[in-house]
């Protein structure tokens, strides 16, 4: 890109590449959110028994009940935090709003949540490209966020991309 090319980036950005924010820990995950989560996502079928069945679950390779890969115990939060990649602004540089959408994720699973689990999790800014294209000048920013449980383990890696134009 060209010194005289637009840029949706900013200073703030630049300075925040690469460094973990701080950290959202959820609620203590319970029986009850693993069994509602698993009756919710795999209605009007019956979920499989690891997600609910207490005794069933103590057999498995698991010895009690996991969560669903995809269960998020950020669900319901209380209060909103503000997300969005950090250093930008939402605007262009002659003040217009960006429109923004999703460019995709991709999630990396580590160990099962389980039943008293407290999970962490933390983002950060991993890079970012600019292009011009059919909308126009387009950012595309990739950002990683990352859970872990209380014993530091990994739960889940995601990697994503917003698009801003």
């Amino acid at each position: 890109m060209s010194n005289d090319a637009p840029t949706y980036a900013t200073e703030e950005m630049r300075a925040a590449q690469g460094q973990w924010g701080g950290t959202r820990t959820a609620p203590p995950i319970t029986e009850t959110d693993i069994r509602r989560w698993a009756m919710a996502t795999y209605y009007p079928k019956q979920p499989p028994r690891i997600y609910w069945d207490a005794e069933y679950a103590a057999t498995t390779h698991w010895g009690g009940i996991v969560a669903p890969p995809d269960f998020n115990p950020f669900a319901w939060p209380v209060e909103r935090p503000r997300g969005g990649s950090p250093g930008l602004s939402g605007r262009r540089p002659d003040g217009k709003p960006l429109t923004g959408m999703n460019g995709g994720q991709t999630d990396t699973y580590g160990v099962p949540m389980r039943p008293g689990d407290i999970v962490s999790s933390r983002s950060r800014l991993v890079d970012w490209w600019e292009r011009e294209g059919r909308l126009g000048h387009t950012l595309y920013v990739r950002t990683e966020i990352e859970w872990r449980n209380q014993d530091d383990e990994l739960v889940r890696r995601r990697m994503s991309i917003s698009i801003r134009y």
